[in-house]
């Protein structure tokens, strides 16, 4: 059996070993298909706007094209459609004066500090540098709207071709059952205000690529990214070029989390190989960026804010949710309008509410842009709907797993968009399950032990007060949807070709899904293996490349197993049949077409929204020193509902990574922008877990209740172990100091001066 267990990564040897190819460690004898010789590679810089908000007035780049070993420049009047988006073509591939016209968005604007000008290429980084330090511009100072309430109170339009009468540009609102009734219902009615933080991805492997022109005459991009022929459409959008011109590629992706979504050096790179093919040039270039220009350059989890109240009868059912949400798109949408509506539906909770009012709008901001990052939304809803559900425990007195058990959504239950919930839902076997690996019934002896003060330091050289060191435990629950929503589009290709004679010798198992770190192509092999019933070895996998590849859709939104393996399975199975009936080589094709889904209705949020979901519940244990607001997480019980293991190992590491991914946002990680600049774009002051940060213990308890339209009944479940912590860990502060925290991260300063308000 090749599913449920814990297969090798198919990656693991060449990691290890350093042999891997990442984008940036490509050579020229890396590339087979390239119409060069063994010619050096030439060097790309891009040249950020560095303007939060300014109209460029001129652009001068006649002293950086006469420097020595520029091979050429590239701005907008190189872009035939100077615009791009993953959601809305809102943002110009380019700043700058003279554009093509076929756009509608400004592209004379800059909007945020890394809005790019112009890619410089020449035979060294250091001339290219030296070069684009040359590049003369001329710009006209904007007014700044850096946040969601400026932004709000200006009449100025950063977007006037969106059509929108405000910055708040996109709107969703649930409006379900009878709100009055509920209120007037309700014993007990809790209200906050929450304002939940930026993140940073910080994956290990900065942006980097190559380009050039393959054989085929196809221009060609090798990058990290998270949907190779979604690249591959933006690329053919901006450049105005058909799908068979154009080539993606992914070597080794060292971690993307949802900030590998969107274009980085994909549509510049493209039009630099493009335009120096076209004066016989046709060395290969390589572009790389710094950390510093990553963390200014990409997106980050969006920042939003969050006014709310709930409402719950004295035996603990909830009667009425009102919420208020703005989230912080930033400078342009790219997936704003999607990750809203996650925001949307989970600021509600995982539960059964008969009525309901929330209004949600995303804002344009002179910011960094929000965009995917690992849950999609559903932190931030779920750092609200906990929090409120943990107050409302307490103003009942009562149990909290025994309010969300009450509560919580079921197999018969409605979705707060007011459809029925798809088959499979397992959230309160995930609740139990975790109440009982906690041993939550026992009661948790808060007592602070010596062996507790001695392993809690918050200063290596200065012990702590050991009256100063209080203990707590929360409970979080949420879920999330798994696969893309609200009418998309959602498919997914693979196809199985089968060889040999007499015997099955080789199965080849084609399929663009990107493994960003996540093991996806172990997995993808492991399911080819099973759909065809041979042992694993058998399998080799072609993988990630537009030209050799079917469309698998992206590497996110909890998707890729279970669409994949559903595409997968039924591909081997017609393959298997052919093999059967003889047929040699046999080849099975399979575009996976789920369920449909549908946009909300925008007067009411009514809908089926979501192809299935996934269900996650979790507990903190914690110590946290009150003199010096420094925590310390004893123990993380996180657990999930998978439907079905493919890979133990990677379900494990899967839930273990998401933990500390959410200790991070929760306590560390703490961006600091000024005027809509990033203050802190480098590691050493934007600090994600060290080893001394991290739990002492995480243990994952993995659930099998199978999803129906799942193959082999499984469901995603990567972003779950992401979603709950923020609030639980809230909660677990609460246990331990009476005090509730609003906003997050729980960073030293930020608990002390929480402590110090309430007294």
């Amino acid at each position: 059996m090749t599913l449920g267990t814990s297969e090798k990564r198919i990656d693991a040897a060449g990691k290890v070993t350093g042999e891997t190819r990442y984008s940036g460690d490509i050579q020229t004898a890396d590339i087979k298909h390239g119409q060069f010789s063994a010619d050096q590679f030439l060097h790309a810089v891009v040249l950020f706007s560095d303007q939060v908000h300014a109209r460029m007035l001129s652009m001068d780049t006649s002293a950086a094209e006469a420097l020595p070993g520029v091979a050429g420049i590239f701005t907008s009047k190189h872009i035939p459609v100077n615009e791009y988006g993953l959601t809305l073509f809102d943002q110009p591939v380019f700043i700058g004066t003279e554009s093509s016209g076929r756009s509608k968005v400004p592209s004379d604007v800059s909007r945020w500090e890394a809005d790019h000008v112009a890619i410089v290429v020449a035979d060294s980084v250091e001339i290219a540098h030296e070069a684009a330090a040359l590049i003369n511009i001329e710009w006209e100072q904007l007014p700044i709207f850096p946040d969601i309430d400026s932004a709000l109170a200006t009449d100025t339009l950063l977007h006037p071709e969106s059509g929108a009468e405000g910055n708040d540009y996109y709107h969703l609102k649930i409006r379900k059952g009878d709100i009055d009734a509920g209120w007037a219902t309700a014993d007990v009615v809790v209200e906050g205000e929450y304002e939940v933080p930026h993140q940073e991805h910080a994956y290990l492997q900065p942006e980097a690529a190559v380009s050039y022109i393959d054989d085929a005459g196809r221009v060609t991009v090798e990058i990290a990214g998270q949907w190779t022929h979604e690249d591959q459409e933006q690329i053919c959008h901006a450049l105005d070029l058909p799908a068979d011109k154009v080539r993606v590629i992914y070597p080794a992706i060292g971690g993307a989390f949802g900030g590998r979504e969107d274009m980085s050096l994909q549509i510049v790179l493209a039009v630099a190989s493009l335009e120096l093919h076209k004066k016989g040039i046709t060395r290969p270039i390589r572009s790389q960026w710094s950390r510093e220009e990553s963390i200014v350059g990409h997106h980050k989890r969006h920042r939003g804010k969050v006014k709310t109240k709930w409402g719950a009868t004295k035996d603990g059912k909830i009667t009425a949710v009102e919420a208020d949400v703005f989230l912080d798109a930033g400078a342009y949408n790219y997936t704003s309008n999607k990750v809203l509506g996650n925001f949307h539906i989970c600021v509600g909770g995982a539960y059964d509410i008969p009525n309901a009012r929330i209004d949600s709008k995303a804002v344009y901001t002179t910011s960094v842009p929000g965009g995917a990052y690992r849950g999609f939304g559903a932190p931030q809803g779920a750092f609200v709907a906990e929090s409120q559900m943990n107050k409302l425990a307490a103003a009942l007195g009562m149990d909290p797993v025994e309010l969300r058990l009450k509560n919580c959504l079921r197999e018969e239950s409605m979705q707060i968009t007011q459809v029925a919930m798809p088959p499979g839902v397992s959230l309160p076997e995930v609740i139990e399950s975790c109440a009982k690996t906690a041993s939550w019934d026992d009661g948790l002896n808060n007592d602070v032990t010596a062996d507790d003060v001695a392993n809690f330091q918050s200063f290596q050289t200065l012990p702590p007060d050991p009256e100063s060191i209080k203990r707590g435990r929360g409970f979080a629950i949420s879920f999330k949807n798994v696969g893309f929503s609200y009418g998309f589009p959602e498919r997914c290709e693979a196809t199985i070709e089968i060889y040999g004679n007499g015997q099955i010798e080789e199965v080849v198992c084609r399929h663009a899904g990107a493994d960003v770190g996540q093991g996806a192509h172990t997995v993808f092999r492991q399911m080819a293996a099973r759909a065809t019933n041979v042992p694993v070895e058998k399998v080799r996998m072609i993988v990630s490349d537009t030209a050799e590849t079917g469309d698998s859709g992206s590497a996110s939104a909890s998707r890729l197993t279970f669409m994949a393996g559903n595409a997968i399975k039924r591909a081997g199975e017609e393959a298997l049949k052919q093999w059967q009936e003889e047929e040699r080589p046999a080849i099975g094709h399979h575009r996976f077409t789920p369920r449909p889904t549908v946009t909300l209705d925008y007067e009411t949020g009514y809908g089926d929204g979501n192809i299935t979901f996934g269900y996650v519940a979790q507990y903190v244990d914690l110590l946290v020193d009150t003199e010096t607001g420094h925590i310390k997480i004893n123990k993380v019980i996180s657990t999930n509902d998978v439907g079905k293991t493919i890979n133990q190992q990677q379900v494990e590491g899967q839930i273990e990574g998401g933990v500390i991914q959410a200790v991070g946002y929760s306590i560390t990680e703490n961006l600091q922008l000024k005027d809509g600049r990033i203050l802190n774009p480098r590691f050493s002051t934007y600090l994600i877990p060290g080893i001394l940060d991290i739990p002492d213990e995480v243990e994952s308890d993995i659930l099998e209740i199978p999803d129906p339209q799942g193959p082999w009944g499984a469901r995603g479940m990567a972003e779950m172990p992401m979603i709950p912590l923020a609030p639980a860990i809230g909660a677990a502060l609460h246990d331990a100091t009476g005090v509730w925290f609003d906003e997050f991260p729980f960073t030293p300063g930020k608990v002390v001066k929480g402590l110090k308000e309430k007294g």
